[in-house]
């Protein structure tokens, strides 16, 4: 199966009660359709360092952020394919890179126990990230549960729902159950608009006569938030920069 590897594109966050969803599939209904996983349990595994450098950047809204991940669209096997993901914003614009592995081989990778079995460009740039940020590691497993639609006539428009987001630090396997501690409030919908260019006008018209505004929300972000800071050891967090620049002095001269 061919999958799309490389996207850039907006992403807009809406924060939506269940009553204005279900008004907004009414009024996507004439535009839009279900894509190929329809609803699907997503598993994401985001790789961060012993103190949480990439989130603590993320959540600070710098004009530029990065992140990897591995992906799957439903309950993982070993030969299953899964998604390395190289994912990055600046200018409110994403860029994303993304690698279709066996889990086995995704898990190895990451873990840096053997190379990737495919050399690529984008296998290229996300080993690059991994030297670069020294010691990552599989620190949360994030789930849930997503409707995912495209535009009838073609466009490269998509909106997608998520709800039922769980996030645990333990068992972070994209093998096992989607289990954890919910991040978002009960009965809230999170809603993304995706596209390489303008919304159309039909949803934004629904938005603006709905007065649904965007919003601004990671998962990542928000689990770290919730669930992480609280434990972190913040004695490491302050000595984790001179850590870094001992670590990994030689790719500053990159």
């Amino acid at each position: 199966m061919a999958y799309q590897t490389v996207f850039r594109r907006y992403e807009l966050k809406y924060m939506l009660t269940r009553e204005q969803k279900q008004m907004l599939l009414q009024a996507m209904a004439p535009y839009m359709a279900m894509d190929a996983y329809g609803r699907s349990t997503i598993r994401n595994i985001y790789f961060d360092t012993d103190t949480y450098r990439l989130i603590r950047r993320s959540v600070e809204k710098p004009a530029y952020k990065e992140k990897l991940r591995l992906r799957s669209y439903a309950q993982a096997s070993h030969d299953s394919t899964v998604f390395v993901e190289l994912k990055k914003k600046y200018d409110n614009v994403v860029y994303k890179r993304r690698l279709p592995l066996a889990e086995s081989d995704a898990m190895q990778w990451t873990a840096g126990i053997k190379p990737c079995p495919v050399q690529t460009q984008i296998s290229r740039e996300i080993d690059y990230f991994m030297e670069y940020y020294c010691g990552l590691k599989p620190t949360v497993f994030l789930s849930y549960e997503r409707e995912a639609f495209y535009e009838k006539n073609g466009g490269d428009f998509r909106v997608t729902f998520d709800d039922r987001i769980l996030a645990r630090q333990e068992d972070v396997d994209l093998t096992s159950p989607a289990y954890g501690q919910p991040i978002l409030e009960e009965g809230m919908v999170l809603m993304e608009l995706k596209c390489s260019g303008g919304i159309p006008m039909w949803m934004t018209q629904v938005l603006s006569r709905e007065r649904i505004y965007k919003t601004s929300f990671s998962k990542y972000g928000t689990a770290y938030e919730t669930m992480l800071f609280p434990r972190a050891d913040w004695h490491n967090a302050q000595n984790e920069q001179e850590k870094w620049k001992d670590g990994c002095s030689f790719y500053r001269n990159f």
